[in-house]
């Protein structure tokens, strides 16, 4: 635990993306089997440790010390793990001072019930020291925040062994931790792992925002940038598995996906839920008639994350696949071929899909980025994030390439709303009051909250923002403060929907601070009706 604990403690206080790659790969080359194999787990989110939840966390420390001590330290701290490593009390009696070894603790709490979790991980934390503490409870919950993400640490090892990133990520998903199979690969002990007729992730191809630039269509095709979530579906094996954008397998969650893809292949897709009207007329207008509207990403939010799907949900928020791109045809790698190749081969395979579950994204038909302009400005359906740009003869490459893709999202919405509340962030922002909650005005004159954001603003904003919020506090609850209904933020947001689980009736997708409006009155912001007026 203490290398693990090392590890963490130097990626935390380290900015640069190299340095982290060196810091990764020194560990990884280092560190024996399979310590370093369940590292890379709890760097990539794939260990699971189901016996170990937050609230045993907080029930173990609150036994142990004042529970407002806790309290108040928690929201001084801004962090569970940490405050809990540094309160964590030692016991009466010395344990051992052996360092366990990461494989031995995930082995342990891996195999661990319910009823014995608590005293197990009490046990363990005895042991630790403050530093260690930290790592195993970071890791016990899946929460490391520490700058690292999932294709950063498969870049160190990729890098650590001279391997090919892109096939460390497709042999990623047919590999279970502690990935003993693939350090022996890397380093030279045994030939790659045997991924036959396995439904494996490939990395998904990604574009470059359009920044005040403009191509020619000549080169490019257009089509509509769907508001669900990228999908790759693959079946391999006898078997089908659904994949996010993040590599996770959301098959689970979408069995009726899963089971309408019975032929051996990869497709890229947005996955949405089916919806009602207006999606057909405006596709109608840019281009290629659409195979059925789309409903808005609320939605798709009530069967995200779900283990079990019920038949009621399967019924009341059907899902289905836009189809944008084809990797496999059957055995055949369809990706170093031309995007123009591939669309043909993918709209030959589309037609033999269910066309409940299944449909191509339609091309806007533009003859100069003139017109494609003037199309997308109309573009405010609730279903569409905006327009991508594909360069008609880019082979299919993981990763963003300059010049390939391009992404350009339509022009956010915006709304003046009422700072309420405000709650201490995480991470380097666990000092500062830069968690948002702000409202609008019903007709009665109520201010009601419409939305949470904690982005847009610069570090210099934050700090003017967490200075008013201090000097302009009105209650308290827990780590909440209740502010003057005073100061007005500009919010930009992608689109509103109706949501019944909000007082408001509203719910905002993605937004964020535009600016603050020390100019504007409280009184002079947004009404509920008027952010209503704007649902698609």
């Amino acid at each position: 635990m203490r290398a693990f604990a090392d590890l963490l403690e130097r990626l935390v206080y380290t900015r640069s993306r190299n340095a982290k790659l060196r810091i990764l790969g020194d560990y990884l080359r280092t560190t024996p089997d399979p310590d370093r194999g369940w590292a890379m787990a709890a760097l990539t989110g794939d260990l699971d440790l189901p016996a170990i939840k937050p609230a045993m966390i907080r029930a173990l420390i609150m036994e142990r010390v004042d529970p407002v001590l806790f309290a108040l330290s928690r929201d001084y701290v801004g962090d569970t793990a940490e405050t809990v490593a540094l309160l964590w009390p030692r016991p009466p009696v010395a344990p051992d001072s052996v360092d366990l070894s990461l494989g031995t603790v995930v082995e342990r709490l891996g195999s661990a019930s319910r009823a014995e979790a608590p005293a197990l991980l009490a046990g363990l934390l005895d042991r630790l020291e403050p530093g260690e503490r930290f790592a195993l409870l970071k890791m016990a919950t899946g929460a490391l925040r520490i700058g690292v993400t999932a294709r950063l640490a498969k870049t160190a090892l990729a890098e650590a062994f001279g391997l090919d990133l892109d096939r460390v990520e497709e042999l990623w998903h047919g590999l279970a931790p502690p990935y003993a199979a693939l350090f022996a690969w890397g380093e030279g002990a045994a030939p790659a792992p045997a991924m036959q007729d396995m439904p494996l992730f490939r990395p998904f191809m990604l574009a470059h925002p359009l920044e005040d630039g403009r191509v020619d269509m000549a080169d490019y095709a257009a089509e509509w940038k769907w508001d669900g979530i990228r999908v790759q579906i693959v079946h391999a094996g006898g078997e089908t598995r659904l994949y996010s954008r993040a590599g996770d397998d959301i098959t689970r969650a979408f069995p009726d996906i899963a089971a309408a893809f019975s032929q051996p292949g990869a497709l890229d897709g947005e996955l949405m839920i089916r919806g009602a009207g207006g999606a057909e007329a405006l596709n109608v207008q840019g281009g290629e008639a659409q195979g059925g509207a789309a409903a808005s990403f609320n939605a798709l939010q009530q069967r995200l994350n779900r283990k079990t799907v019920s038949a009621r949900m399967l019924s009341d928020y059907p899902a289905f696949v836009r189809l944008y791109d084809i990797l496999f045809d059957g055995d055949e790698d369809l990706r170093p071929l031309p995007w123009t190749a591939r669309r043909v081969r993918l709209a030959q395979l589309a037609a033999r899909l269910p066309a409940t579950r299944f449909d191509l994204s339609a091309l806007i038909e533009a003859d100069d980025f003139t017109t494609l302009e003037a199309i997308r400005a109309g573009a405010r359906d609730a279903a569409i994030e905006g327009v991508m740009l594909k360069r008609r003869d880019s082979a299919y490459v993981g990763g963003r390439r300059v010049g390939l893709w391009y992404k350009w999202k339509r022009d956010p919405l915006t709304a003046d709303c009422v700072l309420m509340y405000a709650q201490r962030g995480s991470g380097r922002r666990s000092s500062f009051y830069s968690d948002y909650t702000f409202g609008c005005w019903t007709e009665a004159g109520e201010l009601v909250p419409v939305g949470k954001a904690y982005s847009g603003i610069t570090d210099q904003e934050l700090r003017w923002l967490d200075r008013w919020v201090r000097g302009h506090t009105t209650g308290r609850f827990g780590p909440v403060r209740e502010v003057e209904k005073t100061l007005v933020l500009e919010i930009a947001f992608d689109s509103i929907h109706a949501s019944t689980r909000h007082k408001s009736g509203l719910a905002m997708r993605f937004p964020r601070i535009a600016r603050i409006r020390q100019d504007k009155p409280a009184a002079e912001a947004d009404r509920v009706a008027t952010l209503g007026r704007l649902i698609a």
